[in-house]
């Protein structure tokens, strides 16, 4: 008898099975794949590995700006870049497998189904069937890639993220259907890699959930580096009959075909609670996602679920934080709730994008009194000496409390920047407190004190 069995094992499940230990529960993990879940071996890792292969290849053809000489052509290594890549994400896994050895934690390798409280049939890849027993279980089974109804992801010429972390070559021309983290981030790579890429977006700006002078900025990049930008159209259907396939898309102009070799669908993820016995266990599931209460404790005691299975960001640190506090609050603590009004998101293209809190138009349609302060990188000497001036700080400001409603970056390494303004957020600091911070020079993050300064009038270097 376990006191905890997680099913799953992605950054949601791996962190709740390590601080249950921490807290002393006996507990055991369940995982049908690779530790780690998809982030660690098929999302967050694996594409920032290949990320960073395209910025490393970016610099080395602009190598001359930085005063060095390049003799013949730089070419990209497909199979090298994968193959680091890969390498990165298995050893990612293999700590995750010594972090549950150093913590006692017994992995079960099977696919986990709930047959009642407090118990869980565990089915290896032989069929076999083990029974295990616990006071308490948690559903971390994350999400997979959604497709579209009339584009259904065959992994040859309608692929997911799955298939195009590891592409065996490169497709002369691609169409991303979707521009969130996961489309922008591929239509970055694959066109940093030589290839021909569209990126469709229903909505009006790419990044649609971003403040729209990032999602401005972003697409302003993404055209100066070839990809074709589109935004408010709606693909009707692909054709995939034909060598190339085609794409009918309804814009505002009228219908287009877009022709490409590959189309990859990044219109978001759909949770895994499939075949987990939810129904069976008159567990409350409400428009695909489980539902729970403060605790993260289904309707059924005993039973929990956090991550991309309920109905929270879907994001591996907000997995993370609902684990921990899922635990703490089993092992009889009282952690503060996590505050889904201050979650930090990240986009991993060049440039980068970061932010939290809400955007300007957010702000407006809800009536705030606000100030916002921007600061373009143009103007700071940092980003100037590092050769990446695109993109800027903005900070979204209440002019009654002078307290930091938002805060949007885009530009080089600004996703190492947002966790200051988060625990900022978190205690409460205004604009002024930050004006009156002192920053270090030359550095990139002197532009929040900057925008600070701007949300006052008092900025000194623009």
């Amino acid at each position: 008898m376990f006191d905890l069995i997680v099913i799953g094992s992605g950054p949601g499940g791996y962190v709740a099975a390590i601080r249950a230990s921490q807290l002393g529960l006996n507990t055991a993990v369940v995982e049908r794949s690779e530790l780690g879940g998809v982030c660690l071996n098929w999302g967050c890792i694996p594409t920032k590995a290949l990320l960073k292969s395209a910025q490393a290849l970016h610099y080395a053809n602009h190598a001359s700006d930085y005063g060095f000489e390049i003799d013949g052509d730089v070419k990209a290594d497909l199979g090298k870049i994968v193959e680091r890549s890969r390498g990165v994400s298995a050893n990612m896994s293999k700590g995750i497998e010594y972090l549950f050895k150093k913590n006692k934690i017994t992995v079960i390798q099977g696919s986990g189904k709930i047959v009642s409280a407090g118990k869980v049939d565990v089915t290896a890849n032989d069929g076999n069937v083990t029974s295990v027993e616990a006071k308490n279980i948690i559903i971390a089974t994350g999400a997979r890639a959604n497709s579209l109804p009339f584009a259904p992801i065959d992994g040859k010429k309608i692929i997911s993220y799955r298939q195009a972390l590891v592409p065996d070559k490169l497709p002369a021309s691609l169409a991303v259907i979707g521009s969130g983290a996961i489309g922008s981030e591929l239509a970055y790579f694959y066109r940093s890699m030589g290839s021909e890429v569209h990126i469709i977006e229903y909505l009006d700006n790419i990044v649609p959930l971003e403040d729209d002078d990032v999602s401005a900025q972003l697409s302003r990049s993404f055209r100066k580096m070839g990809i074709k930008v589109m935004v408010s159209s709606k693909v009707k259907s692909v054709d995939i009959s034909g060598e190339l396939c085609k794409l009918t898309v309804e814009t505002k102009k009228g219908e287009v075909v877009v022709e490409a070799e590959q189309v990859l669908s990044a219109v978001g993820v759909i949770s895994n609670i499939e075949n987990l016995g939810l129904e069976e266990l008159g567990v409350n599931i409400e428009r695909g996602k489980i539902s729970v209460d403060s605790a993260y404790m289904t309707n059924i005691k005993g039973v929990y679920a956090i991550g991309d299975v309920i109905a929270t960001p879907a994001l591996a640190h907000v997995a993370s934080a609902e684990a921990i506090n899922c635990v703490e609050q089993i092992a009889g603590l009282n952690p503060p709730a996590v505050n889904y009004e201050n979650i930090p998101g990240c986009t991993y293209t060049t440039p980068e994008i970061a932010s939290v809190g809400i955007t300007e138009k957010a702000a407006k349609e809800r009536g705030l009194n606000i100030k916002v302060g921007k600061f373009p990188f143009t103007a700071s000497g940092k980003a100037a000496a590092a050769g990446d001036k695109d993109g800027f700080v903005k900070l979204i400001v209440d002019a009654d409390s002078d307290k930091v409603l938002g805060a949007h970056f885009v530009g080089a390494n600004v996703t190492e920047m947002i966790s200051g303004v988060v625990v900022a957020r978190n205690l409460g600091v205004t604009a002024r407190d930050l004006i009156h911070s002192v920053h270090p020079h030359p550095t990139m993050s002197e532009a929040i004190m900057e925008a600070a300064a701007a949300s006052h009038g008092e900025v000194i270097h623009i």
